[in-house]
């Protein structure tokens, strides 16, 4: 049976695309709760298409990796294959067509974002700005539809004008998409404004595809909202992003769990899926919200890894011993990604080693809000000891590959260097002083590990 036949848009509970929430983290918790289908957040076509798919078998994911700096731009694995949808920030029917070839194989379906209105996706000719080109947004619909063996959705918002979003709505129902997904809030309102269930309701009455009714988070707290919602616009589907971000237990029918449950399955994810620090942060205050001002609140404010923010809700000690776990297993972190110019010349070293133009190298990484002040800075305290030590001043030299430095210290005829690859130059020399701290004896081994810049 083909994955277009498995995925059906009707009677269904979606988690919406929202900008950094929607990681595999919150997907499968969007799962867990009774989401049925659950969308990614928007990725940008030529992103998608600069990146090299790879299986991942620590994790037992399949990662889309960035070959300019490392990163993932999509991880998914098998457990939400039947459920995931893919969707495409695109302009253009040729590369939205190329990024749907690229990832079938790991996806249930594919969407096409009409309704973003933010100014990067409009000004690239993308999101909402296709709402006022539908020749062209047919066009993309008609190569994803006719091109991939999955079913092809997209997600707009109503125009001013009733009968110009009817209008547009059939236009896009003939190119045979599958659903069509509607928020009902024009591209200039906001939030607050209210949504307009009964413009959906009359796109819903008309296609005799299923619509999915969105935009009606305010008023939903609750399961049973989420039925009052699908029920005043008369659609098959309610698909819902801030309410699952605030608690992704709202899709839950017997009712939402405590918030600090619900954090505490998130965080297991992150922990279990490598999930960006950064990224886990973010998702975490969104849930928190006002709380973000409570004493446990601002301790996640000051966080930055992954095993700091999971000691803020006693899963310290699990996070600590599964990143251990993973990394026996072979799992190369963040930190350890290196450029694709250099992947294959480059060698793994042990802790501490140092060779290749004696420099000594140390797997360590410099976490910013471990230092209060700028003259707790590792360049500064090194800059303070060299001088009250007669080693002249410390010089830097740092490269750049793609879109990573690394960075080398010189002090008194000897080298130092962190391992790791940073995302600007300052961080980068920030850790190279760290690491020449290490070798002097002004930071110990046990310190570091402490503070969790080394693993």
């Amino acid at each position: 049976m083909s994955s277009a036949s498995r995925l059906s848009y009707a009677d269904k509970l979606i988690l919406a695309p929202m900008v950094r929430v929607g990681t595999l983290p919150m997907r499968l918790l969007a799962l867990d709760y009774g989401a049925d289908i659950v969308y990614c957040e928007e990725l940008i076509d030529w992103k998608l298409l600069r990146s090299k798919r790879r299986e991942n078998d620590v994790l037992g994911t399949v990662d889309y990796v960035d070959q300019s700096d490392g990163s993932i731009i999509f991880r998914t694995c098998p457990r939400e294959k039947p459920s995931v949808v893919l969707q495409i920030g695109t302009c253009c029917p040729e590369r939205a067509l190329k990024v749907a070839k690229l990832v079938e194989q790991d996806v249930a379906g594919i969407d096409v974002n009409m309704g973003c209105p933010k100014e990067f996706s409009v000004k690239g000719g993308m999101g909402a700005a296709l709402l006022a080109q539908p020749d062209k947004a047919q066009q993309i619909l008609t190569a994803l539809v006719q091109g991939v063996g999955l079913p092809v959705t997209c997600k707009i918002r109503i125009l001013p004008e009733p009968g110009e979003t009817l209008r547009l709505c059939r236009a896009l129902a003939a190119t045979g998409i599958a659903a069509i997904a509607i928020h009902g809030r024009t591209r200039d309102e906001r939030p607050q404004h209210a949504n307009h269930d009964s413009i959906i309701k009359a796109v819903a009455q008309e296609l005799h595809i299923p619509v999915i009714a969105n935009g009606g988070s305010k008023e939903i707290d609750c399961y049973d909202d989420i039925a009052a919602f699908k029920q005043r616009t008369g659609c098959s589907s309610v698909m819902l992003a801030r309410a699952a971000q605030w608690n992704c237990s709202v899709f839950r029918p017997r009712g939402k769990a405590p918030l600090d449950d619900v954090i505490v399955a998130y965080l297991r994810y992150a922990v279990q899926y490598d999930n960006p620090p950064g990224n886990t942060k973010y998702c975490v205050q969104n849930m928190l919200r006002d709380l973000q001002d409570t004493p446990r609140g601002k301790q996640l404010l000051e966080t930055q890894t992954l095993e700091q923010m999971c000691a803020v809700w006693q899963l310290g000690d699990y996070c600590r011993r599964e990143q251990l776990r993973l990394k026996e297993l072979g799992l190369q972190g963040r930190r350890e990604v290196v450029p694709a110019s250099l992947e294959p010349r480059l060698k793994r070293r042990k802790l501490g080693d140092g060779d290749g133009d004696d420099v000594t190298e140390l797997q360590c990484a410099f976490i910013r809000n471990l230092y209060r002040a700028d003259t707790d800075l590792p360049k500064t305290q090194l800059l303070l000891w060299a001088r009250r030590n007669g080693a002249g001043q410390p010089a830097y030299t740092t490269v750049q590959e793609d879109k990573l430095f690394k960075s080398v210290v010189l002090l008194d005829g000897k080298k130092y260097s962190s391992s790791y690859w940073e995302k600007n130059k300052r961080w980068a020399e920030q850790g190279a002083a760290l690491v020449c701290l290490w070798a002097l004896g002004v930071v110990s081994l046990e310190a570091l590990v402490k503070d969790g810049c080394i693993l």
